[in-house]
This record gives C-alpha cells, structure tokens and sequence, in this order.
C-alpha cells in the first residue's frame, strides 16, 4: 500500500515538472539564444555557427535633422520635456568633446541622447577593439599607397587625449581623407563630432540601421556636410548548425515572418561547403566636403564584430583598389571634386546586391524544381517567407536609387569656389550626371531582376497550391460518390423503415386497445414543426424574414412583424387609395 501511495506521488511530481518545463519553453523565442549568448567563432574568417542577430526595424522618423523633434515620444515627451539647460563648459580644451552632442546641438538633450542610443549601442565589450582606419588620396587623386599611409589607430580608453590629440592634426597635400571605424567606442564617437562638427543624427541612424540621406552646415563657396546611411543585401556563409528537434521545428514555424531577419539559403554553397545567407549590410558614409589645404573628409561607420557585417578594414582595402581602376582614375584626373570617391564607395551596395540576387535566383529555382515534384509544405512555406522578404528587398533597393539621385542632385559648394574654373564647373557636373546614371540604370538592371525573382515565387506558390486545390477537389469527388452509393442504398431502405414506423405506432387505428389517435399525432406533430421552426428563423441574427439590427424579442415575433411590413408595402404600392 505504501509502495503504491509513494509510486502515485512520483507521478504526479513528474507530471508538473513536464508541465512547467514545457510552458518555460513556449514562452521562450526562437531561437532560444539571446544575443549576448550567440557564438560567433573565429568572426574574422566569415564562417559562423549560427545566424547573426535580428536588426531593429528603422524608425525613419528620426532619420534626418530636418525633423524638428529629433527622438522625441509625442505621446509623452509634450508633458514631461524640460527647458533646455545649456551644458557647462568644459575647463579644458581637450576635454570639450566630453559634452557631444549637447554642446553643439543644444535640443539633444540627455534623454534623447539615451532614447537614441548613442551609448547603448556603441561597442561596449573590452575585447573588441576600435580600430580607425586610413585611406588618404594626393592632390593628383592618386592614392596613397599601403606602405605610405599610417597604420590604423588602436583606440586605447586609458588614453583618450591622444586620440584627441592625433585627430586636431591637419593632413596636407591631400585631397581626401578616408576614416573608417570598426567596433566604435562611445569616446570615439562623441571625439569625430566635435572635431568636424557632425550632426547627431548621422549617428543616430547608423547605430540604429536607418537609412537616410541628407545636406547640412551649407556654407557657399567654402564647405557642405552630406550623410548617406544606405542598408543594402549581402550573401555571407553560414555553417549549419545542429538540426533543431520537432518541437524546435513546429515553435519556429509558428513565428510570423520577420523581414529583417537574415534569409537561409539551403540550396547555396560556398567554397568551403557553407550553407549561404542573406543579410542587410549598413554602409554609413558622413562626407566633409571642404575647400580647406587641408582637404576632405569621408567618415564610415562599421557596426561592431557581433552583427556580422562589413569591416572598417575589408572597406578599406576595396577602396585602395578603386586607385588601381584605370577607369576611375581617369575620373580622378579629370575633376577635384572629392564627391567622385564618395560614389565610388556606393558601388560596394551595387556588388554585394547584384551577388545575393544571383545566389537568390537559384536558391528561388531550387525551391520551384523541389516544390513540383514533391508535396512538401515546408518549401511552400518557405516561398510565402521568401515573397515577404523581397517585398521588403524592393524597398531596400529603392531607398539605394534614392541615395544616387540625392549624390547628383546635391552639388558640393566647393565647386563655386576660386579653385574651378567655369569650365571646369560643367565638366565636373556633366561627369557626375553621367556616372551617377551609370550606377542608377545597374540599380534599375536590379530592379527588373528582383522583378522576375518575385514574379517566379509568386508563380510556384500559386502552381503548387492550384495542384493542392486540385488534389483536394480529387479528394472530395471520390467523397461525394462514396456518400452518393449510402444514398442510394438509404432510398432503398427508406420505403421499408417508413412502413415499419407506420405499423409501429400506438393508435387505434392499428392497435384497437390504444387510447390515442392517428388525427392526434398528426396535429403534435405539425404544432411541433411549426414551433421548431419559429425558433430556428427567431436566433438567426441575419435572415430576410425580419429587419436587420433587430434584438431578440423583435426577432420572436417575427411572424407578425413580416406580415404587417407586407402589408405596409401593398399599401404604399397604391398611393391612390390611401385616405
């Protein structure tokens, strides 16, 4: 007895631990892994175990400084905002840029600055180090070699006033200056907007994955400020992890389809047997366009090793290899105009997404050969993912068009300046025109590509659900016979239940000693019908034997409201012989 008392408890125990471990696990997200838990492994070569984390979906609102309330809550802010309190000077030169970005924009206020995340989402991990890259161009437009130009900066926290120090240092004889930040601190940051006077918002939207693009600190003849922030499609290798158990399986397929998630290509391998994916990549560039000695400046911002994206130094090497184009160096003969090196830049977008729409058509054909030839409802549901992907893929490249036509139509005011001539001035801007058209009619080749690439999943879903409807129609055809054979047979017993009910009943015109009636039974049976059916049209909320809105208790009157609105409407049908 004790025995089985003590077998009873254990099951019960075990039954509640099943109970909790299961509603832990479906309250948990998938993947299960949050983002400071993922594992990268050797993040230098490409190749990770799993895939990199989700980006925030861009708030545009705060993509530009034109927005007068820059992340600024309409719904609460209006009650809670504070006079502004300008922030005290610093004591000592160096320290100053200890005060960005309020000391040079006043409205960014401390609680912006933190709603914005100009902190939080800076690299804050000790092992990953802030590298400022170099890339310098000659007055020549020739490119200084790797050998002649500095070595990167390696940020060091314990002695920021050096960095001060080395960025207040004037390059000459220099055309264009390239500083490219990987892993950027938030010192780092609030150094380079001081010292070249950046808006906030360039910042803002590149540490938050907002594109944008816009002009500011226009001053004619002498200087303008352009910020171009521009996410982009990029294939990068994946190493396939552990195969997810079945209840892994139904939890993700549950998920509703999240656009900013990178996509798995299955069918798509790399070099080393990688399985391929789709990412957006961020290609932050803040340009100085100035006609100082000591030339301009481009600023690009690199997202820290977690997320997986292009390095400070992978950027800087393709960019010392425009040098090397003969093409471009023709360009660079030609004009001064510094805004050539920044559109050069931009063609890095237009390679990374001409090579994922390649890997993305053959995966897309992949998935239409294997979803014809087999009934599988996961490649299904992997198309409808893949259709919403590219929707939000279409807007990708749009906003991409959209950073060309600004970089055209946004002359630099150092063209006025005494260092063109007249000449000079409409060469350099029929030279833009015309290469910025070069890069818009690859971005329109693109388009029509990501075109065809959604008109062709959109065509194998709509096969493959027509040949489900078609199986399903099969389906129910040999339903339908097998019911009409019951029928059939039911029509041949009908006659013979009927007569047996009949000869069953207990009335006296079949048993002589029964005390009821043929005329009785005929008389219950018609009062019940009737009354059945009274209810049955009485609970119907829409029917066209009463009004439409009409409660319950109108409803079971039904009978006489239809009447007298018959009634009502013979009479008005004869207008003539109303009183």
């Amino acid at each position: 007895m004790l025995r089985a008392g003590f077998a009873r408890e254990v099951g019960l125990l075990w039954h509640r631990i099943n109970i909790f471990v299961t509603i832990i696990y479906r309250q948990s997200p998938c993947p299960c892994l949050p983002l400071n838990t993922l594992h990268w492994g050797n993040i230098g070569h490409g190749t990770h175990s799993s895939k990199p984390p989700t980006i925030p979906a861009p708030i545009y609102r705060h993509a530009a400084p034109s927005g007068p309330w820059p992340w600024m809550d309409l719904e609460s802010d209006i009650a809670l905002e504070t006079e502004l309190v300008p922030s005290p000077r610093q004591s000592v030169e160096r320290w100053k840029w200890r005060g960005y970005p309020q000391n040079l924009f006043g409205n960014w206020a401390a609680d912006r600055v933190a709603r914005s995340k100009l902190v939080e989402n800076c690299s804050r991990e000790p092992r990953e180090k802030c590298r400022i890259y170099y890339v310098d161009v000659l007055e020549s437009g020739d490119f200084k070699s790797t050998s002649d130009t500095d070595p990167p900066i390696e940020v060091d926290e314990s002695a920021l006033s050096q960095l001060w120090d080395q960025l207040q240092i004037e390059p000459t004889g220099l055309r264009l200056r390239v500083l490219l930040v990987d892993n950027m601190k938030h010192p780092v940051l609030q150094m380079l907007g001081t010292r070249y006077n950046i808006e906030p918002c360039f910042f803002s939207s590149s540490l938050n994955w907002i594109p944008s693009r816009y002009q500011e600190e226009v001053a004619k003849k002498k200087e303008d400020h352009i910020t171009v922030t521009l996410l982009f499609l990029r294939t990068a290798p994946w190493d396939k992890p552990a195969a997810p158990s079945q209840n892994e399986r139904v939890s993700c397929g549950e998920k509703a389809t999240d656009t900013q998630e990178s996509l798995r290509l299955r069918s798509v391998h790399s070099e080393s047997l990688a399985e391929k994916y789709l990412l957006q990549d961020l290609l932050a560039l803040h340009m100085i366009r100035s006609s100082d000695p000591s030339g301009s400046t481009i600023i690009s911002y690199h997202p820290s090793a977690q997320w997986n994206r292009t390095t400070a130094e992978r950027l800087k090497n393709l960019v010392h290899k425009v040098g090397e184009s003969v093409y471009w160096q023709k360009i660079f003969e030609q004009s001064k105009d510094p805004t050539f090196f920044f559109l050069a830049i931009l063609w890095y977008a237009l390679y990374a997404w001409d090579e994922s729409l390649d890997h993305l058509y053959t995966h897309t054909n992949w998935l239409e050969t294997n979803g014809l030839s087999t009934n599988d409802n996961n490649l299904t549901t992997e198309l409808h993912t893949i259709q919403a992907q590219l929707l939000h893929y279409a807007s990708l490249l749009e906003d991409f068009r959209k950073s060309v036509t600004f970089v055209r139509n946004t002359p630099s005011p150092v063209l006025e300046s005494s260092k063109f001539t007249d000449q000079a001035r409409r060469d350099t801007n029929k030279l833009m025109r015309k290469e910025c058209d070069n890069l818009l009619s690859e971005i329109d080749r693109l388009g029509f590509q990501l075109k065809n690439i959604t008109e062709l999943a959109r065509a194998t879903v709509n096969f493959v659900d027509s040949r489900r409807m078609q199986d399903l129609t099969i389906a129910t055809v040999r339903d339908s016979a097998a019911m009409k054979q019951i029928s059939y047979l039911t029509m041949i017993f009908l006659p013979a239940s009927f007569v047996a009910g009949v000869f069953g009943m207990n009335v006296k015109e079949i048993t002589s000693d029964s005390t009821e009636t043929i005329y009785h039974y005929a008389v219950t049976s018609v009062v019940f019908t009737v009354l059945t059916a009274w209810l049955v049209v009485a609970f119907q909320s829409h029917s066209s034997l009463h009004e439409p809105g009409s409660g319950f208790w109108q409803r079971l009157a039904w009978p006489f409201s239809y009447v007298i609105r018959h009634i009502l409407r013979l009479l008005r049908s004869q207008p003539g012989e109303l009183p």
